[in-house]
């Protein structure tokens, strides 16, 4: 893809064959839209550089119709935390130390608002185990409610200060997105991907992912970061060219 070759050296990066065989590794039932151009997004729903990062994507859409079949991909940015969580205060001074997570958020919260989001760090009681959210954000794939699960959880967590980890919050979220309750119940109670969805995040790391949001486009090439609006408009524009 000559976009590819254009953003090279800005924010656009072409995947090894190695990285590329982890990205396309998928359930054969999981396809795409006929026409569209594949974009898997990997990102965990406590992460608020996804949460800035898909703003900034979706603005890019504003008025426009996008190229893009979009599917959300796991990542833990804590796969070892408790399946309780963990108090949000003591979890941020273990791993940045007081003083630096308040400018550390200080800075989201700024580049959050700058895109027009409302977040609410101070509503945030605890940091949560995300499996079982990835869990439905895996299940919601099938229903085709992914980007509203991924919406709801956001909202849900930076606005409203709400354990994402919690069964309760956890079957609101499908009924909210027009997910069967009734049924993610059932699959929240048993192990249901729980497997799949730490192999996910698993090959993720092992395709050289350290940190989230990632766009993995056409699984060729990779955009690591909350990119700004921008750099989406250059990519959206040239992407249009080739499915015309």
């Amino acid at each position: 893809m000559a976009f590819g070759r254009r953003l090279r050296g800005r924010s656009v990066g072409k995947l090894t064959p190695r990285q590329v065989r982890h990205a396309l590794h998928r359930p054969a039932s999981d396809a795409y839209l006929v026409g569209m151009i594949p974009l898997d997004i990997i990102s965990d729903p406590i992460c608020p550089w996804c949460y800035i990062g898909k703003a900034r994507f979706e603005a890019a859409l504003q008025g426009r119709a996008g190229p893009f079949d979009l599917r959300w991909r796991t990542f833990q940015l804590n796969p070892d935390m408790p399946a309780a969580g963990m108090d949000r205060t003591a979890y941020l001074d273990a791993k940045f130390g007081a003083e630096n997570a308040k400018r550390f958020y200080a800075r989201i919260a700024d580049e959050a608002e700058a895109a027009g989001l409302d977040v609410r760090f101070d509503k945030i009681a605890r940091t949560p185990n995300t499996l079982d959210a990835h869990r439905l954000i895996r299940w919601a794939r099938s229903e085709g409610a992914q980007d509203a699960v991924v919406n709801a959880l956001f909202r849900r967590y930076f606005r409203e200060g709400e354990d994402i980890s919690d069964p309760e919050v956890l079957l609101q979220t499908s009924a909210e997105a027009g997910m069967d309750p009734t049924l993610v119940k059932r699959l929240l109670e048993g192990e249901a991907d729980r497997a799949d969805v730490r192999e996910e995040d698993r090959l993720a790391r092992e395709m050289g992912v350290t940190g989230v949001p990632t766009f993995i486009i056409d699984g060729r090439y990779v955009l690591h970061g909350a990119q700004d609006t921008g750099t989406w408009h250059r990519v959206i524009e040239e992407l249009s060219t080739l499915t015309t």
